[in-house]
């Protein structure tokens, strides 16, 4: 009886994203086994050669995920020619026409529904996603200019963030977004005593500067090591490691970060809080005095 009890919760709450066979009562305990509930996937795409091997990413992407019975909708970014500059055509209507204020022009925007179609349609399909997955090149330590624009533009203030709704109490809680990306170098030099320093510290201005702060529950990131050095045979291998990753991202944990209860009024940890992300420590400043 608590079994069907479950799963009659699961199927009235997740209705409008369980594949049709498990809306059937007929069907209802093979949910508890087959964890099928399903997501709306965006995948935004940043990478100028369609058959790069980050294209291949793509396409392994869409298809895992689609054959698992998720919906997924991409935004290919060089393909649209998205503008990565944010400037006064975000706007249909201006507060302030004689001084370009991006934050308040944003705030504007947000409440009188008044972005560039460009910018609206990514913010709808944003919304309209369960995870958000961020597909790209790394360079320079970062995503690509064209997908930082879209960041800059799409991840505006008031939308996706604004006073007092960040991080925990963040505008995009119950959504996920993770990071798939390809590197030039190889991972050991990633490591914590790496020539290019510990990649979870590169990541941190991404996990949390974009992801935590608005809010998304953030996943591990998938890593394709170096794919211009290791030959077809371990091209091959990265590709079965993502297909493995994105079978099973249903039951990933999120990454840590820590809440507002967590700092104090000068938005410092608490002294008795121990530092527990890439981003937080109380050692000594290196570069910085």
């Amino acid at each position: 009886l608590l079994r069907t009890a479950v799963v009659s919760y699961l199927c009235i709450r997740h209705a409008p994203v369980l594949s049709p066979k498990y809306r059937r009562i007929g069907n209802l305990a093979a949910l508890i086994y087959d964890n099928s509930i399903l997501m709306k996937v965006l995948i935004v795409y940043a990478h100028p050669e369609p058959q790069s091997f980050g294209g291949a990413l793509l396409s392994t992407a869409v298809d895992v995920l689609s054959d698992a019975g998720h919906t997924v909708v991409v935004s290919d970014l060089y393909a649209k020619k998205f503008s990565a500059m944010a400037g006064p055509d975000d706007f249909t209507d201006r507060l302030d026409a004689d001084h370009l204020n991006m934050g308040a022009e944003q705030e504007h925007a947000a409440t009188e529904k008044s972005f560039s179609s460009e910018i609206q349609g990514e913010i709808e399909r944003l919304f309209a996603a369960d995870l958000l997955l961020m597909q790209f090149p790394l360079w320079w330590y970062s995503v690509p200019a064209i997908m930082k624009g879209w960041i800059d533009r799409v991840f505006a203030y008031g939308v996706t963030y604004d006073f007092g709704r960040t991080w925990d109490r963040g505008i995009m809680q119950g959504k996920r977004a993770m990071l798939s990306f390809t590197t030039g170098a190889p991972e050991s030099t990633f490591a914590p005593d790496g020539r290019n320093g510990d990649l979870e510290r590169v990541l941190w201005p991404l996990h949390a500067g974009v992801f935590a702060v608005c809010g998304f529950n953030v996943l591990q990131p998938f890593v394709g090591w170096a794919p211009a050095w290791v030959g077809d045979e371990g091209r091959q291998a990265i590709i079965a490691q993502y297909t493995e990753r994105l079978r099973t991202l249903e039951s990933d944990a999120p990454l840590f970060f820590h809440p507002h209860a967590d700092y104090d009024e000068q938005s410092r940890l608490r002294p008795e809080t121990e530092p527990g992300t890439p981003g937080q420590h109380r050692g000594t400043r290196r570069h910085l005095r």
